[in-house]
């Protein structure tokens, strides 16, 4: 634990923090590296911590890594209702953020609930990125005739954790139960067992402000109904591991290796990594490294 610890202090060293004003709330950020801007962006229940290995790694290829604690999450501020967590929320976050940092554009790089936003983000302002890497979660296309909750509820039933969180409160009070020590576990299944700095932040913080993404999700759904059945015009591309929740989905499978996946966006590189899980970023941070530097030195 002490070697891991010592690793641990090595990454983070010369990672920068400050806090940014960004659409009307205030967001931390932690940034390294001169250059290009590589923009993370992190899932539930993770932090910009998840990035911290790739920061480092793209700020030493001429880049300059930046990763917020999106907004509900860390050091940034958390709004209560729900109805503030639509991706039209968070991507107004980011542009905000991508203003404030002074360019015109980035490379994005989302994983988990921060690629469902970087899918939007080239979605809704395909202007403002380069190019995007993806992990973990493919593009959604929307559904006009079901939002996203009717369909897992009618696949997986009520008991269904996306399904069993819609309801404020009751998730944080099994949570508090169980202590955030075993949640973070529980969710994160590293194979590195060091959580503290996850556990310390949601202590803090709490898992409200993330758990609300999840009962937004339909909200987001009413609201971009003008953008069904368009294309994400950004170059892209995904990256999955095959023992990942996500890629064993109902259809998805067969949704990313099918032309479909293209049809919806410029995706030009599908990678599906062996023997590797759903935090693919920290269980595998060498190769992802690799995978992202390798995509955007292109562009």
């Amino acid at each position: 634990m002490v070697k891991r610890e010592r690793e641990n202090c090595n990454v983070m060293e010369g990672i920068e923090h400050r806090t940014v004003e960004v659409n009307g709330i205030k967001m931390h950020i932690a940034e390294k590296g001169e250059g290009p801007v590589v923009l993370f962006l992190h899932g539930f229940p993770e932090l910009w911590y998840s990035w911290r290995h790739q920061i480092v790694s793209l700020a030493s290829r001429g880049y300059k890594a930046v990763a917020p604690d999106l907004r509900g999450f860390g050091d940034t501020d958390a709004p209560t209702s729900f109805h503030n967590y639509t991706s039209l929320h968070i991507v107004g976050d980011i542009i905000a953020l991508i203003d404030t940092l002074g360019v015109d554009q980035v490379f994005v790089v989302g994983h988990d609930w921060g690629a469902y936003m970087a899918w939007h983000l080239c979605l809704f302002r395909p202007d403002r990125v380069k190019a995007l890497v993806n992990l973990s979660v493919h593009l959604f296309p929307r559904n006009p005739s079901a939002s996203p909750l009717v369909g897992l509820r009618a696949y997986y039933g009520d008991d269904f954790y996306m399904c069993r969180i819609q309801e404020p409160g009751e998730m944080e009070a099994e949570f508090a139960r169980v202590g955030t020590e075993t949640v973070i576990k529980k969710f994160l299944s590293l194979r590195d067992p060091d959580v503290k700095y996850f556990v310390t932040k949601f202590d803090k913080r709490g898992f409200t402000g993330g758990l609300n993404y999840y009962r937004a999700f339909d909200l987001t759904w009413e609201l971009t109904a003008p953008w069904t059945g368009a294309q994400v015009k950004v170059p892209a591309k995904f990256i999955v591991g095959d023992l990942d929740l996500v890629y064993h989905f109902p259809g998805a499978k067969e949704y990313i290796h099918s032309g479909s996946s293209k049809r919806r966006a410029l995706l030009q590189e599908v990678v599906v990594m062996e023997g590797v899980a759903h935090f693919i970023q920290q269980e595998s941070p060498t190769e992802i490294n690799e995978h992202i530097y390798d995509f955007i030195k292109r562009f």
